[in-house]
């Protein structure tokens, strides 16, 4: 089997991993993460959501958040928006990319942004053609391709089609979301080769929850596919304020010890990482959600010189 010799992380940690978090995280603290991320090798981060902090508080700080942080040169840095109001405030904010999504489910459609998969699209549509003739890239997510909390199980056939109306209005990568993480690898197989129909693999990637815990293994099918790029969390951060039980994204730390156990490059540090999931899960009061970071963490321990009494 022939795998691919590189694999891009999309860090989504300060934005999907901290969008639910019923606390509220400081600005500096984000802004920390970020930089953080960056000095692990993160070359892409997903920063922020342009949305209705009447939604999503968590977001609230959005521009403050884009505003502070140092960028870096050859880091791409993106935000999420759900309309062209949302646009509107990002671009204020110099994105890199901007992040559109949609769901294969009608019923998270409506519960997520109040309508229809095809109203959905509409509503994006001229947020695309704004993002693309300012220069800015356009990425597209997917949610719920194998499974929804509401209508269960989500066929091939209506991952295609919100696929097919991605790409007709102009969204230029998607990203497969299994958004509660009830993928098992057949299940994200099939969502994957629906959605290669209409994009193409260099323009396509996985994002995957790890609810039930198969998310390194529904990974390792799409890399089986040839899939390079994947949205990953530090610490395992996240869920979803719309699918009630989901999970944290699977840990950026644990896919980058499986990818380098297969000789596969993602230009990242994992102990730079390791440190930054430390940062950011003592700001949040609880320990990393990485099992690959608890690990090492004990190893680090155990290594340390006692000290005299």
């Amino acid at each position: 089997m022939s795998y691919p010799t590189r694999v891009k992380l999309v860090e989504v940690g300060p934005r999907d991993g901290l969008q639910n978090e019923k606390q509220p995280v400081p600005a500096a603290t984000k802004i920390e993460l970020v930089h953080r991320l960056q000095e692990a090798g993160s070359k892409e981060i997903e920063v922020t959501s342009f949305v209705s902090p009447k939604w999503v508080p968590q977001m609230a700080d959005n521009a403050e958040v884009m505003n502070g942080i140092t960028r870096l040169p050859g880091v791409r840095y993106s935000v999420l928006v759900p309309n062209m109001k949302g646009y509107e405030a990002a671009v204020l904010t110099r994105p890199d990319e901007i992040v559109v999504f949609g769901a294969a489910s009608e019923a998270f459609s409506q519960k997520n942004i109040n309508c229809s998969i095809a109203e959905s699209i509409e509503r994006f549509a001229p947020v695309v053609e704004a993002a693309r003739a300012a220069g800015i890239y356009v990425r597209g997510a997917m949610s719920c391709t194998v499974g929804c909390p509401y209508e269960g199980d989500v066929s091939p056939e209506r991952v295609e089609y919100l696929a097919r109306l991605m790409k007709d209005i102009g969204v230029q990568h998607i990203g497969v979301a299994d958004t509660i993480g009830v993928g098992t690898p057949i299940k994200v197989r099939k969502a994957m080769e629906a959605t290669l129909k209409h994009f193409d693999i260099n323009d396509v990637s996985g994002h995957f929850h790890d609810t039930y815990g198969q998310a390194l293994a529904n990974t390792l099918a799409a890399v089986s596919m040839g899939v390079w790029q994947f949205d990953t969390s530090v610490a395992g951060l996240g869920g979803c304020p719309y699918a009630k039980g989901a999970t944290g994204n699977v840990a950026t730390e644990d896919v980058v010890y499986m990818l380098h156990g297969m000789g596969i490059d993602t230009g990242l540090d994992l102990d730079k990482l390791i440190d930054a999931g430390v940062f950011i899960s003592d700001a949040l009061g609880r320990p990393t959600q990485s099992r690959v970071a608890k690990a090492i963490l004990a190893k680090r321990a155990s290594a340390a010189p006692c000290e005299a009494v």
